[in-house]
């Protein structure tokens, strides 16, 4: 092959080192002023960096020893602020499904039937399905409580919260929606909801919590999860009794009769059970009530 050939460009060959026109000085400085919304959602992903920073591979010393306690603070913040609410059912879901939507409304239900039966309802505190089990619990006069995720989208906390947290953090969140739960309902969700459910059931297969029922709401979207997990079980990746960890049902009556017997019944919880202690402003408790306080099991 001649050499000088090799030194040719093609027509439509560009320089490596050239700069692309679309992102040339000339076109980038006509592009339009960001609009108010969109300078508001620049400004969360700013502040949504910490957590991108922390996961980032080596940092310099003196950032790590900052992010870590900012994630100290962060637990410490969501221990004291939770302190009070009693034993909960942490319920997962959407937050994309809308009021009017079948989910939204399986989740009101659910979120009312975890009042009634006397518990707190916690759940991620955003929009969509979390939104419609926070409502459901405070229409039915018990308590209801999330923790939220700072997103520079999508999530917001719902106005139906006795009390909320806020995390800048993923990984603090999950720990406090499992800490004061002794029983976890999933409704159909996306990828942040079964990185919660999978999570959850990988704590109590691994007996790293207690044997705390795991409830699967809504069997045409979660049966194809649950074959799943059987062809698992097939090639043996998960042992057959893992299957036994969750409970697929479309019914909040028989959701709520498992929790029961496997939650409630089996480690003696009721509401009346918290004990006699005080709140202590100064570490940000709150004690928190009901507007009828439930009907201990």
């Amino acid at each position: 092959m001649n050499s000088d050939n090799l030194n040719q460009k093609s027509p439509d060959s560009e320089d490596p080192g050239s700069i692309p026109p679309h992102l040339s000085h000339e076109t980038l400085d006509q592009l339009p002023e960001p609009t108010e919304p969109e300078k508001s959602s620049m400004a969360q992903f700013i502040k949504s960096e910490d957590e991108r920073l922390f996961l980032s591979g080596p940092n310099r010393r003196i950032n790590d020893l900052t992010l870590l306690f900012q994630i100290a603070f962060e637990f410490f913040k969501g221990f004291r602020a939770l302190h009070f609410v009693g034993p909960c059912v942490t319920i997962f879901g959407s937050a994309r499904s809308r009021e009017g939507h079948k989910y939204y409304e399986l989740a009101r239900e659910m979120g009312a039937m975890v009042a009634r039966m006397g518990f707190t309802t916690m759940t991620g505190g955003g929009p969509g399905a979390m939104e419609a089990a926070n409502r459901g619990a405070k229409e039915a006069g018990g308590l209801s409580v999330g923790c939220n995720i700072k997103l520079p989208f999508e999530q917001f906390a719902n106005p139906y919260l006795d009390k909320s947290v806020d995390m800048n953090f993923f990984f603090v969140r999950k720990v406090i929606l499992l800490k004061y739960s002794f029983a976890f309902v999933a409704l159909p969700g996306g990828v942040g909801t079964l990185d919660e459910l999978f999570e959850t059931l990988t704590l109590v297969q691994t007996k790293k919590i207690l044997n705390f029922p795991i409830v699967l709401l809504g069997k045409d979207f979660w049966q194809p999860v649950y074959d799943f997990m059987k062809k698992m079980a097939d090639e043996e990746t998960i042992s057959p009794e893992d299957l036994n960890l969750v409970y697929v049902t479309d019914s909040v009556t028989e959701a709520a009769d498992h929790i029961y017997k496997y939650g409630a019944r089996q480690f003696g919880l009721h509401r009346k059970g918290l004990g006699k202690h005080r709140s202590l402003w100064f570490l940000g408790e709150s004690e928190l009530r009901s507007n009828q306080g439930g009907v201990p099991l």
